[in-house]
């Protein structure tokens, strides 16, 4: 068990912005549960299992379009197949791969890119209430789009409600299908501890051996148990946040939470708006 009812935030300081909800500080206590008692035995839904799916596997086979300014900076200078980012061609290596190809694809054109060095990414998924509607699918959207997205870096996953739980660890990077799959078998959760959850991650974090290490926080901030998530927010190297605002939610937080966490903000209301929006936060 870990106890966080006795923490107390604030400092006197209202040069900060507070939130929407304020500071709030419950004593509800918090604890890591395993996979095997959290997972419903039943089968999930059928038509949500194949909606979300369907959302990861389009974001899957098309890499988002990036802002090109971010591709240029530190890194080595390396010649890769093409990935819709870099248009300077290595033209020597180019034409040996078309002399082998009469039919060329778009990734057989050969580009230089600076590679920079990879990151351990954390996921940290808000599961509170019901993960059915257009909250699954903002969540399938995001792991499809990470997982497509992050090719050179690690992947894990954390889930939390009142409680939170570990699904992938970047040590032992876990298929996209099946975290989905298991997202969708969490049942209906009631309370929000986003300090909580975000404490698992960080733990996560201090375990991988990339030097850059990046948060992804996915919540309507609705936070309702354990202490202010401020306090654990200001401790993360980067930590964005992306605010699910098809419902009740808690704009201000996020955005205090991402302001701390020396991260960016963004919104989505529906699933469409994931992959641009991650675009805008994991760009550089």
């Amino acid at each position: 068990m870990v106890d966080l009812g006795d923490t107390r935030a604030g400092s006197g300081d209202d040069t900060e912005p507070a939130g929407g909800q304020g500071v709030l500080v419950t004593r509800q206590s918090a604890r890591l549960a395993g996979l095997d008692e959290l997972l419903e035995d039943r089968a999930p839904d059928p038509e949500v299992v194949a909606m979300a799916q369907r959302i990861a596997r389009r974001l899957a086979l098309r890499r988002r379009p990036r802002d090109a300014r971010a591709e240029r900076g530190a890194g080595r200078l390396l010649s890769v197949p093409y990935r819709y980012r870099s248009d300077d061609i290595d033209l020597d290596r180019t034409i040996e791969v078309l002399a082998e190809r009469p039919v060329p694809e778009d990734t057989d054109i050969v580009v230089r890119e600076r590679m920079r060095a990879p990151r351990a990414v954390v996921l940290v998924v808000d599961v509170s209430g019901s993960m059915r509607g257009e909250k699954v699918r903002i969540a399938a959207a995001t792991v499809a789009a990470l997982s497509a997205d992050l090719v050179h870096d690690t992947l894990g996953l954390v889930a939390f409600w009142s409680d939170a739980a570990v699904l992938a660890t970047t040590a032992k990077p876990v298929p996209p299908a099946r975290l989905l799959d298991q997202l969708v078998r969490i049942p209906a959760r009631g309370l929000t501890n986003v300090g909580f959850g975000l404490s698992v991650a960080r733990s996560e974090l201090a375990r991988a051996t990339a030097r850059r290490r990046t948060a992804v926080l996915l919540t309507d901030a609705v936070h309702n148990a354990g202490p202010d998530p401020r306090e654990i927010a200001r401790r993360f190297d980067e930590l964005h946040v992306l605010c699910e605002t098809d419902g009740e939610h808690d704009a201000p937080l996020a955005r205090d939470m991402a302001r701390l966490g020396h991260g960016r903000f963004a919104a989505v209301a529906t699933h469409r708006d994931v992959a641009p929006a991650l675009n805008r936060l994991l760009a550089g």
